[in-house]
């Protein structure tokens, strides 16, 4: 009986954070959104795709990177999960 307790624990938990994430996106957009705007407003010299395409590569490499370390396992490698302020990552492509 203990196991059945203790996945429902961990679907709960996993669902509460999918949750929670989904909210955190939500809301950024909303905030990032105007943003958004401006920038593209301001892009005169059309550099803006120029970053976006780069940006789609770095994450097909990370994406690529962390698909290799998962077959992997190293047991000193804890994993990141971006921290409190990952979703202002962005703001780096406005510089």
């Amino acid at each position: 009986m203990q196991p059945l307790i203790v996945q429902v624990a961990t679907s709960f938990a996993s669902d509460a954070f999918a949750l929670v994430n989904g909210f955190r996106r939500i809301v950024t957009h909303l905030v990032m959104a105007p943003l958004e705007r401006i920038a593209k407003a301001c892009d005169v010299a059309g550099i803006l795709p120029e970053r976006a395409a780069r940006a789609v590569e770095r994450e097909r490499v990370r994406h690529a990177w962390h698909a290799l370390s998962r077959r992997t396992p190293n047991p000193h490698h804890s994993r990141r999960h971006g921290g409190l302020f990952n979703c202002l990552r962005s703001l780096g492509e406005l510089t």
